[in-house]
């Protein structure tokens, strides 16, 4: 193969195929347009997770994959009406991103966001944080769009606290000068972190990986700000949390049983993988010597005792999409639930592992179920089909409910025959661009 044949096949790789024309970019401006109820009272979230876009560019299932996840999120919207999209984490396989263009494919996952005038926010995941991407400046990029409400409110290193910390307010259709109104509603988002240290190896030349749970400065920051919107509002505000990676009470209650009628969904990633595993408590070590280090009992803290929150979702694994009401003390266990309903989605993307039919989680809350602290969720599947329709009320994990289909999918237009080894871009472009040194 000529240089100049092979210098145009990397490069090629180094820009992903789009499933549509590339979008204008803006100033961001999200912060001037609060969120605000519909008008019929009802607040509806589209949260879709797992997108694992970028995948081997280099091969031509991996811009295939793209392209049918693209079509997944316009099949889901075609059929929901959602005030805001939520991206939960792994937006990107960075695993397999180069770091001159690893921020780049956010670009594909919003533009159907952005064609249809919907709000975004995102909590990244442990494939976002990589050695060629940066959580930092995926932040950067996501902001070129006024859609997005993504922010970073807890200063510190990515490495150290993460990016996706913030929250956002959700006021009344009625209110109309929001310095004048309490939030009906806050959105939480928190960054869990995990994968590879950005751009650091260790003395073997190996990546580095990166603590995958919430860190205590985040939590301590969740406790005052809430506490400082409940001393401003003299009320407890309804609240949902969206954090990637689960924390161990959902694998603590996977363990006891899901039940598919009273908690409805898929559980076939037995067992589940949770915040902090693979790490030991020093915070140190993650050779494989230790299971769990128990680095999310602060955050499992924070959730089952700060009052107001109606549930916590989470991604992260694919073949779990059932929500649990955590009311008790489970075993192996320091923490004990408050009623909170930790929730997993349906994985978006046709990236990543598993063969489950792709889909995004619905959240609908109404004016009437606020004060109640109660809300209805289900699953918009690739197919139209909705499963998993349930309220997460008072009565529910009693209340009795449909079995869920597990129902299978495939790429349509990948061929998997072919994978090829991730090219050496660095000594492409000294060789093959530059030319051979004579």
């Amino acid at each position: 193969m000529s240089a100049l044949l092979s210098a145009g096949i990397i490069m090629a790789t180094l820009s992903p195929i789009m499933a549509w024309p590339a979008t204008k970019r803006y100033t961001n401006s999200s912060t001037t347009t609060p969120l605000r109820f519909s008008a019929d009272g009802t607040f509806q979230l589209s949260i879709f997770e797992d997108l694992h876009t970028g995948e081997n560019a280099w091969d031509s299932w991996g811009p295939q994959q793209d392209i049918n996840t693209i079509k997944v999120i316009n099949k889901v919207l075609d059929k929901e009406d959602p005030e805001l999209v939520v991206l939960n984490g792994d937006l990107i396989t960075g695993d397999n991103a180069f770091l001159e263009n690893a921020t780049i494919y956010i670009e594909q996952i919003v533009g159907p966001l952005v064609e249809r005038n919907l709000s975004w926010a995102s909590a990244y995941g442990n494939h976002d944080h990589q050695y060629n991407l940066s959580s930092d400046a995926l932040l950067v990029h996501e902001q070129h769009w006024p859609n997005s409400r993504t922010q970073k409110m807890v200063a510190g290193s990515e490495l150290d606290v993460g990016t996706s910390n913030y929250y956002l307010p959700v006021y009344s259709e009625n209110c109309t000068m929001v310095n004048n109104c309490a939030p009906d509603l806050i959105l939480w988002f928190f960054d869990s972190r995990g994968g590879a240290r950005f751009q650091e190896r260790d003395a073997d030349g190996n990546q580095i990986g990166l603590q995958n749970w919430v860190d205590t400065k985040v939590v301590e920051w969740f406790q005052q700000t809430n506490a400082e919107l409940v001393n401003r509002y003299q009320k407890t505000l309804p609240s949902f949390v969206f954090v990637h990676i689960p924390t161990y009470a959902s694998l603590a209650f996977q363990q006891m049983g899901v039940h598919p009628h009273y908690e409805p969904g898929i559980n076939d990633d037995v067992p589940l993988a949770p915040q902090a595993q693979g790490w030991c408590p020093d915070s140190e070590t993650n050779d494989g010597s230790c299971e769990y280090g128990g680095q999310d009992v602060p955050f499992m803290q924070a959730i089952s005792t700060l009052p107001g929150i109606i549930g916590v979702f989470s991604g992260h694994d694919h073949g779990d999409t059932w929500c649990y009401k955590w009311e008790s003390q489970l075993p192996n266990m320091t923490v004990a639930g408050n009623g909170v309903n930790l929730c997993f989605g349906q994985h978006s993307g046709y990236g990543g592992y598993g063969n489950w039919e792709r889909g995004a989680r619905q959240v609908l809350i109404s004016r009437s179920q606020l004060g109640a602290f109660e809300a209805d969720t289900w699953i918009r599947l690739e197919s139209g089909n909705v499963v998993g329709s349930v309220t997460l009320n008072a009565t529910y994990g009693n209340d009795w409910y449909p079995e869920t289909n597990n129902t299978k999918t495939s790429c349509p237009t990948c061929n998997y025959t072919v994978v090829t080894p991730r090219p050496d871009t660095k000594k492409l472009r000294q060789v093959d661009i530059l030319g051979p040194h004579n």
